[in-house]
């Protein structure tokens, strides 16, 4: 079991002991209760679905209610399914917790990045603008991006104006700096995806 749910507070910093300032991400992680346990023999496969930020009853549909009262805890905002080795050591309505994270170097935080909106070349991959001066009328536009009379179109996959941010984003070994158990808080060194009370999910690096 490697992965827990978070919710993203914002960014602080921390001062170690030579006096040196490190910004850091403050993390809440669950905790996270254990809300279905699936086995090769009733599913196919070994695997343990945990939730994160109790939910009213009241907006919950019918089929998700029943599935949290079977469990015998309360609705969860999100759901999340983790592959485990051996799921007989985990029980329906167990706790996992940020105590998981106690001696670990290294995380990856999923998320989903700041949705951005239509953005240009220039904004969205850092494209050089053009001249400001002797009458240019391409200032910020993308120019020609064409083939010739062969093959005569533009290829797949070539940078244009469109759609920028709000899509999954992995930030890979990010250094945790600091484990809260008592407050369920994780300290993670540098900028996490998304915005702040956003959903991400940490995971130990290997």
């Amino acid at each position: 079991m490697q992965l827990l749910i978070g919710r993203k507070l914002g960014m602080t910093q921390i001062f170690e002991e030579s006096g040196a300032a490190t910004p850091v991400s403050v993390i809440q992680v669950g905790p996270c209760p254990i809300v279905q346990v699936k086995t090769p023999e009733t599913d196919g496969y070994s695997a343990i679905q945990i939730g994160f930020d109790e939910k009213k009853r009241s907006r919950v549909s019918k089929p998700l209610e029943g599935h949290h009262k079977r469990a015998g805890i309360a609705p969860c905002r999100v759901l999340k399914e983790v592959r485990v080795e051996d799921p007989d050591q985990f029980k329906v309505g167990d706790m996992l917790d940020v105590k998981m994270f106690e001696g670990t170097d290294r995380v990856h935080v999923v998320g989903v990045s700041k949705g951005r909106g239509f953005a240009g070349t220039v904004r969205r991959h850092n494209f050089t603008r053009g001249p400001e001066t002797h009458g240019s009328m391409n200032i910020r536009e993308p120019g020609s991006v064409g083939m010739c009379a062969t093959p005569s179109r533009i290829f797949k996959g070539k940078r244009l104006p469109g759609r920028m941010g709000g899509r999954r984003t992995t930030v890979r070994n990010l250094k945790l700096v600091q484990v809260d158990a008592e407050n369920n808080l994780l300290y993670v060194k540098g900028a996490v995806p998304g915005a702040n009370n956003g959903i991400v999910f940490i995971r130990r690096a290997k």
